[in-house]
């Protein structure tokens, strides 16, 4: 220990303040003036999405834990409930002028490439007619309108649903007035024909302009959009779990709270007389803290699908290249994939290279007579995704099909409930997980007998089992028919169906039970050795690191002289750079196209270094409160790989952020301004290369067989087909 450092935790800081600090990273990523302009337009919705997550989750925890009388003060800060809810208010505000800024910009810069999003005010007289026409015939009629007075009580307001709120005058004296904006309708309206689109108007902004219209007899002298965020932290009632009932219907009842449970902001995208903002704070037991003006839409979900309403010349100049994950394993692996992984492992590396052969292997091992069972933990999954599709086949082939499946994956509950019910129907068995832990672990065991023995298959991944985040997400995927880690596998997969979290393991680190104490033996290790002379060195890449022993070791290892690189994309509670404390230790952030997700840790250097990934961060939930699994990398060349990516991203110069020993976040400067060094695009590159080799080879093998034998080109087409499903 270090005496005075662990009593005061100078060099840790709030958990909330530093999500924050990394949300405000994302929004910065819309002022880059090199990146394309609906790509910066998604990062804005991207923050504002991000935002809203934050307060129904966090800030609603927070109100939780005050109403039950459940205050407990922050363990590394010291800060008390009410402090940190404080601090988050005031915090937040200034992320609205940055909003404002950078929704103002990019809307411009849109408007000059024929991308126009009016406001009412702007319209000319011809454009104003059309849009009170589709009013009157296409909106007033489903709109809804209440007066809030004696007679009329304030109606619920839906979570995060656009209301517009109104004062009105009678003669008896001024109320108030809401009408919700339908979710059913066309958010965009277009004022231009559809062969020659460039002007369009929200369709909140439509019902604010006619709201004389909407209330009839009364006159509106006040108007504003608003929305109000809702506590959307609904945790499974653990007593519920004890008794003979569906979890499933426990799921389902939960969720339908979530659009009642408490209000923890208000947004508006004007600023309200007093009288206005007393009534709805009032209705809604929220204090002014808790209120936000934003000039940005207060529902910016329609930017993902603003590129589907323009022509293909306007759009494709505004958009990143569609990218395609490359195909970096040869089409004879492919062919055969349990047969190829049962002599070598593989690592995908998403979203450069593919899922496709992963997805073919759990395919063909559906169809293939020699396999047994596969058994796989499932967090999130794709609405249309083959992976369970085939899961489905295989059960429907006669084979043991197991699915771990977490319900409580946060948003995702309604999808993984239609999907658990589609797999029970098929014939797999389905498990909801251990009561009081989520299962977050990425694995997938496939059972097969080969000349009378039996062999295991292992995939094992820091990310979900869904193919469309897997083009978005940056995630590593082993697959590797090593022995051990198929029996710890293997063991894992019966722990879980009796529900024993106390199994041991040879190869793998299982939180909640071995897997914190190993990984500060790993720390303690590099600790020991830089105190004997030695190079002590550490490398971790994950997504957060919250864990106070954890940091506590490694603030302890640095302090002594080990060497200690971190890639933390969102919450870090460890300062760096504090002399004498933390002055060993450099921590980096990395932001861009693709959403940095994996897991990597390593421990020390040669023969005797450690090298996982993992499903887990460094967060007291993963430690402690999930079921995670880390898997080390015992291949030599696929260890050599994943060491060559850290030290790429370590480098980068162009979407990496630095924390500075203030707590603020840096762009590193570029070494080379010429030369600038984006990991993800020199990951994307070298994916391309090695994909666009394989197709070379694979195109001269079917060359030289086809002038041998024509039948093989048809041959090989075929299974190609059936391949790709």
């Amino acid at each position: 220990m270090i005496e005075g450092i662990f009593e005061t935790a100078a060099y840790m800081q709030n958990r909330e303040l530093s999500w924050l600090k990394f949300n405000e990273r994302v929004l910065l990523e819309a002022n880059r003036p090199e990146m394309p302009l609906l790509e910066r337009f998604k990062f804005i919705s991207i923050f504002t999405s991000n935002l809203d997550e934050f307060y129904m989750i966090r800030v609603g925890s927070f109100m939780d834990s005050i109403l039950l009388g459940n205050e407990l003060n922050d363990n590394k800060t010291g800060m008390s409930v009410v402090d940190q809810l404080n601090e988050v208010y005031r915090a937040t505000a200034p992320l609205y002028i940055l909003l404002n800024h950078a929704y103002s910009l990019v809307r411009a810069e849109l408007a000059e490439k024929s991308v126009c999003l009016m406001s009412m005010n702007r319209l000319t007289p011809t454009e104003l007619k059309i849009a009170k026409k589709h009013f009157e015939y296409n909106v007033l009629p489903m709109l809804s309108p209440s007066i809030i007075d004696t007679k009329h009580p304030f109606p619920h307001i839906p979570n995060k649903q656009l209301h517009i709120a109104v004062t009105l005058e009678r003669k008896k004296g001024n109320s108030f007035g809401l009408v919700a904006v339908p979710s059913e309708a066309d958010r965009l309206i277009f004022l231009d024909s559809k062969e020659n689109r460039s002007r369009f108007i929200l369709l909140e902004d439509l019902i604010l302009y006619f709201a004389d219209m909407v209330f009839g007899v009364y006159t509106v002298i006040e108007k504003h959009i608003i929305a109000v965020t809702r506590n959307s932290d609904i945790g499974t009632v653990e007593e519920f779990l004890d008794e003979d009932i569906d979890f499933r219907q426990v799921m389902k009842s939960l969720l339908k709270k979530r659009q009642r449970l408490a209000p923890v902001r208000l947004e508006l995208m004007t600023h309200t007389s007093p009288g206005m903002l007393e009534f709805l704070c009032n209705k809604l037991g929220l204090k002014v803290p808790q209120v936000f003006y934003s000039k940005a839409p207060l529902d910016l979900s329609f930017v993902f699908s603003l590129s589907n309403h323009f022509s293909k010349e306007t759009v494709e100049p505004l958009l990143w290249p569609t990218h395609t994950p490359a195909l970096t394993l040869p089409a004879s692996a492919r062919a055969d994939m349990l047969k190829y992984v049962s002599a070598k492992d593989v690592l995908l590396s998403y979203p450069y290279e593919s899922m496709l052969p992963f997805l073919t292997l759990v395919r063909q091992a559906a169809e293939n007579p020699s396999v047994l069972s596969i058994k796989i933990t499932l967090y999130r999954l794709d609405a249309q995704s083959k992976l369970a599709e085939s899961l489905i086949l295989a059960a429907e082939n006669g084979k043991e099909v197991i699915v771990l499946m977490e319900l409580r994956a946060r948003f995702d509950e309604s999808n993984n409930i239609e999907w658990a019910n589609r797999f029970e129907e098929a014939g797999c068995r389905v498990i909801y997980g251990l009561v009081g832990y989520k299962c977050h672990s990425k694995l997938c065991l496939i059972t097969r007998k080969v000349s009378g023995k039996l062999q295991y298959i292992t995939q094992v991944g820091t990310g979900n089992y869904n193919e469309k985040t897997a083009k978005l997400y940056t995630d590593l995927a082993l697959i590797t028919a090593n022995e051990e880690i198929g029996r710890d596998t293997a063991a894992f997969f019966s722990n879980m169906l009796i529900e024993n979290l106390d199994g041991e393991y040879t190869q793998m680190l299982v939180a909640p039970n071995s897997f914190k104490h190993r990984i500060i033996e790993l720390i303690e290790r590099e600790r020991l050795k830089a105190i004997s002379g030695k190079q002590g060195r550490i490398k971790l890449k994950c997504n957060s690191l919250t864990d106070k022993e954890i940091i506590e070791a490694l603030v302890l290892a640095g302090s002594d002289g080990v060497e200690i690189t971190m890639n933390i994309r969102g919450i870090c509670c460890l300062v760096p750079h504090l002399p004498n404390v933390s002055d060993n230790i450099n921590i980096f952030s990395i932001v861009g196209k693709f959403l940095e997700h994996t897991r990597i840790y390593c421990f020390g250097e040669g023969e005797d270094q450690k090298l996982y990934i993992a499903s887990a961060d460094f967060m007291t939930r993963n430690t402690q409160r999930r079921v995670e699994v880390a898997c080390p990398i015992l291949d030599p060349d696929i260890k050599s790989k994943i060491l060559e990516m850290l030290d790429v991203m370590f480098e980068d110069d162009t979407n990496s952020w630095e924390l500075l020993s203030d707590g603020r976040y840096v762009l590193r400067p570029r070494k080379d301004v010429n030369n600038p060094k984006s990991s993800q695009e020199l990951f994307t590159q070298d994916a391309q290369k090695r994909a666009a080799a394989i197709e070379y080879e694979d195109n001269s093998a079917n060359n030289e067989g086809n002038s041998i034998n024509p039948l093989k080109r048809i041959f090989r087409s075929i299974t190609d087909k059936f391949n790709l499903f």
